[in-house]
């Protein structure tokens, strides 16, 4: 990333994470900062570009709610040990992503590669695709059946998005891609079939109002019967 590009984000971020960024680009994964995608109050989701091709920048915030991320951390039993400042527990939320999208690729899910981690900036693989919220699926019966196969490769892998909806999947040419996989758990947390059924609930609603008539109860099972 260039001086002035670098210079350029002196008012978006802390001193900290331009450090980080700059430290990325100079290991080369991404040589300059494009435009956002979103923003919120956990994060902020950037494209980079990498040679010929776009990636993902996702930076947290070093002003979010760390003790929200704690409270999902502390029972999940990859994380339990973590403790200390603010910025630990945001470094370590930022970690704790890039795992749950290697081992969600390692096991066969459609959602973005990671690529790298550090402190509180995580890159990743980009999808040319809109939300599903903002593009709804054409044959959403088949969709679903495609979604939901996804789920379940997830499930066997030992995961549970924990925040999955029509806001964290993408409509890649009919095809489902999951991200946002801050919050996704360990299958051994202790809320994890809460949490499940939470995300089929979601996903219940929204699939019903084109017509399906899926049942919340029978579309967990189908999940929580791959439980190891």
């Amino acid at each position: 990333m260039s001086k002035n590009k670098f210079i350029a984000y002196e008012n978006v971020f802390d001193e900290a994470t331009l450090r980080g960024l700059f430290k990325l680009s100079g290991q080369g994964y991404f040589e300059e900062i494009e435009g956002p995608i979103s923003t919120g109050k956990e994060s902020n989701v950037f494209t980079v570009k990498y040679k010929d091709e776009k990636r993902v920048a996702k930076i947290y915030r070093t002003s979010a709610n760390f003790k929200k991320m704690y409270d999902y951390m502390k029972s999940d039993p990859r994380f339990a040990g973590v403790k200390g400042t603010k910025l630990t527990i945001i470094y370590a939320w930022a970690k704790k992503e890039f795992r749950n999208l290697l081992k969600a690729r390692e096991g066969g899910v459609l959602a973005p590669t990671p690529l790298a981690v550090h402190q509180n900036i995580l890159i990743m693989e980009y999808f040319d695709a809109p939300l599903l919220q903002n593009l709804s699926p054409k044959k959403p019966k088949e969709f679903y059946e495609r979604l939901i196969k996804e789920v379940i490769k997830l499930f066997k892998v030992g995961l549970v998005h924990a925040d999955l909806s029509e806001f964290n999947i993408l409509n890649l040419k009919e095809k489902p891609v999951l991200i946002d996989f801050s919050h996704a758990l360990d299958a051994r947390y202790p809320n994890v079939q809460r949490l499940l059924k939470r995300d089929m609930e979601n996903l219940v609603r929204y699939f019903n109002k084109f017509g399906l008539k899926l049942d919340e109860e029978t579309e967990f099972e189908r999940v929580w019967t791959h439980r190891k």
